[in-house]
């Protein structure tokens, strides 16, 4: 009895020692995921683009909504507020920003998660972020453009300029007769 006793005493300290290992893995999981390190440019973004946080600043500014965007194998982009002014100038300016995203909550709020960057103008690049090629024909009827997603507000654990994060949903999008 005393041998079994004791194997059950280190089984049960053995599952508490991986449970807590498993808690501490989580949580620094979840903390790199949330900030995935220091990142200079989404740094800038953040400070040249904080007043969208609130989306009526966005709107003030001439960006207006396009549905929200979800990827086919998961993940989202979110609602683009897109200035369709800034669109067509193909200047590539860190405070003025082509789109703004947001994830929208359960709540009805929108919560801004990025910003997009676009051109038809490439190879384009900002503070030597190169940005993406898109080809024509492509999902959204435009031309040839090249386009720059960062993710300053919501982490990405697919990176911080992916097109789509992993983490943003559009399951509380209200639907276009809202």
């Amino acid at each position: 009895m005393d041998m079994k006793s004791n194997l059950h005493n280190r089984l049960v300290m053995a599952g508490a020692m991986l449970a807590v290992c498993a808690t501490v893995a989580q949580a620094h999981q979840e903390a790199a995921e949330t900030v995935s390190g220091p990142n200079p440019l989404a740094d800038k973004v953040r400070a040249a683009n904080s007043r969208f946080l609130d989306v009526k600043a966005a709107t003030a500014e001439g960006y207006a909504p396009i549905p929200c965007a979800s990827g086919i194998t998961g993940g989202a982009m979110g609602i683009h507020y897109v200035n369709g002014q800034y669109l067509k100038d193909d200047k590539i300016d860190i405070a003025r920003p082509e789109a703004v995203m947001y994830e929208p909550m359960a709540d009805g709020r929108l919560k801004l998660v990025a910003v997009e960057y676009i051109t038809s103008k490439g190879p384009a690049s900002l503070d030597g972020q190169l940005f993406n090629f898109n080809s024509a024909p492509n999902r959204y009827g435009l031309g040839e453009f090249y386009e720059l997603h960062v993710w300053a507000w919501k982490g990405n654990p697919t990176g911080t300029f992916a097109d789509m994060n992993p983490k943003v949903s559009c399951e509380h999008a209200m639907a276009p007769s809202q």
